[in-house]
């Protein structure tokens, strides 16, 4: 499905038309509204790094841009929005939605150590063949979460906030400055 497609899917849950499992759940739902919020602060406030809008200009030939992801992730209310505003830079990128539960989802071809972790971008060229994989997270925001598992003090509260803080401080900018290094490896 295309962004907006997908964007649209958090109104049609927040609005109580969906009452399919997880959003039966208060805890999804509100998980989609905070998300929402989210995502519409990115698209209004975040800004795009410059060298890498200019090396999406570069782009020649045609890619296929995958997000894999779902309405509750947290973790990808802070690089949806600017993975969105990146590939509308250039005509040549077309970007999709998976949703990571839909049963004809791609994840399981693309585990992060293991598991179905989201959100995961993957980039292709005009054959579909894979240029390169990001996610699920900025490897700072990664490292956090990492730590966050092993750490038996803090409560799953005192976690969501730290890596939140995280987001917040960073700005989308690690989100970026990693795509920037992975284009260049693909972008002539």
């Amino acid at each position: 499905m295309d962004i907006s497609t997908y964007e649209k899917q958090f109104n049609t849950i927040l609005e109580g038309n969906n009452h399919l499992p997880p959003y039966d759940n208060e805890d999804y739902f509100n998980y989609v509204k905070l998300n929402a919020s989210r995502l519409k602060r990115w698209y209004k406030i975040g800004k795009l790094n410059t060298e890498l809008v200019a090396l999406i200009k570069k782009i020649e030939n045609p890619q296929h841009w995958l997000l894999i992801t779902e309405p509750w992730c947290g973790d990808a209310a802070h690089a949806q929005a600017f993975i969105a505003k990146l590939a509308d830079v250039n005509p040549l990128i077309s970007l999709l939605v998976q949703n990571r539960d839909a049963p004809a989802s791609e994840i399981d071809n693309y585990l992060t150590n293991g598991g179905r972790s989201i959100p995961k971008l993957i980039v292709r060229d005009a054959n579909g063949n894979d240029l390169f994989t990001w996610g699920p997270r900025p490897k700072e925001a990664q490292n956090i979460h990492l730590r966050q598992m092993n750490d038996e003090n803090m409560s799953k509260e005192e976690k969501k906030i730290e890596l939140q803080n995280w987001y917040n401080k960073d700005k989308g900018e690690s989100t970026q400055e990693e795509l920037l290094e992975l284009l260049k490896k693909v972008v002539g």
